[in-house]
């Protein structure tokens, strides 16, 4: 049995599993510093939870089309940051016209849904695009071609807007109704989080059930497992994956949006960051898996905002607020020591890998 452990155990598995637990130990030790201390009230805590929530919604949304393409396509589509930019940067002139008009404030719930169908539309349209145009002639090469025309394919999107609309920042139009907090005792809401956690929680809700229960779905499942059976079996492979993306698509518009009345700002860059870290929940939760997606996305929405406060703050770093995105990659890195499937994936057959 020593013999198997010795062989199944490598040097490097040594050095990766004495890295995780250095730095679950400093985290443990932080965390326990910092409760002691004292620094945040239970109001904080409970605000620091309700901002983690809402950004990880917005997550979560982003990495469906990172794992639903990867599930389908076996490839990493790096431009989906682009389609999750292109839908509330394209949205954002419809909402100054309706906010300079006054239309905004007299009718806000039209015009949300307007600015949300805009944003839809146009980021599922290039997605669609991308799939036709980048990746559909390029289906049967080796993936590291994919990899590198969904790389060059960022750089064009993000350089066509920076020409069409500017390489400055436009500020997103205030709306009243998502203005202002909601107290519960000593606990208080604001209502733009609340109205991002119940918007993405029915999306995701919503997309899970179409990919679970309808024929469509189930078509697209299919295709996943095995995609020259499911050409036996009478499906449109070609279609099915056109629209794998169309979808992903839609919750990159819709969580465009939510990012945008969330930090009031977008620009033709600003789908980097949060695209690396949806690509990043999507990997912490199992990429390929869409409640992976949906999970990691909100475990890393709560670490980011928890976890500088709660973990560094006892280690007497200042300003450990600025150390947010070094946190999301740090848990990221101990997943991936410890469970290197992500949280709820799986091991693939080789032919699947």
């Amino acid at each position: 049995m020593l013999h198997k452990i010795r062989e199944r155990v490598t040097p490097t598995d040594l050095i990766m599993w004495l890295i995780g637990t250095c730095l679950l130990f400093l985290m443990i030790w932080g965390s326990i510093a910092t409760i002691k201390g004292g620094t945040y009230s239970i109001h904080h805590w409970f605000d620091f939870v309700i901002f983690g929530l809402a950004q990880g919604s917005i997550y979560a949304l982003i990495a469906m089309g990172y794992t639903m393409v990867y599930g389908v396509l076996r490839m990493i589509n790096f431009a989906h940051s682009e389609v999750f930019m292109s839908g509330p940067y394209t949205a954002y002139y419809f909402a100054a016209a309706f906010y300079s008009s006054g239309l905004l404030d007299r009718q806000p719930i039209l015009c949300l849904m307007i600015i949300f169908l805009v944003a839809m539309s146009t980021s599922s349209g290039i997605a669609f695009l991308l799939e036709r145009v980048a990746y559909r002639p390029l289906r049967t090469a080796p993936r590291l071609i994919p990899l590198i025309t969904a790389i060059g394919a960022s750089f064009f999107l993000q350089y066509v807007f920076r020409g069409l609309f500017g390489s400055g920042f436009q500020a997103y139009p205030v709306v009243k109704i998502l203005e202002g907090e909601w107290r519960f005792g000593e606990f208080r809401l604001l209502k733009f989080q609340v109205i991002v956690i119940l918007a993405a929680a029915l999306l995701l809700a919503a997309l899970y059930s179409f990919i679970q229960r309808t024929k469509v779905g189930k078509a697209i499942r299919a295709v996943s497992e095995d995609k020259e059976t499911a050409y036996l079996m009478g499906i449109d492979v070609d279609r099915m994956i056109s629209t794998t993306f169309v979808i992903g698509g839609l919750a990159a518009g819709a969580a465009g949006v939510l990012y945008a009345l969330m930090f009031k700002q977008v620009h033709f860059f600003m789908g980097f960051i949060p695209g690396i870290k949806a690509f990043t929940a999507a990997v912490l939760g199992g990429i390929g898996n869409i409640p992976g997606a949906m999970l990691g996305g909100i475990f890393l929405g709560l670490i980011e905002s928890i976890g500088p406060s709660l973990f560094l703050d006892g280690l007497g770093i200042i300003a450990p607020y600025q150390l947010k995105d070094a946190i999301a990659f740090t848990m990221l890195v101990l997943v991936l020591i410890f469970r290197p499937t992500g949280i709820l994936g799986e091991r693939l057959a080789v032919k699947k890998a």
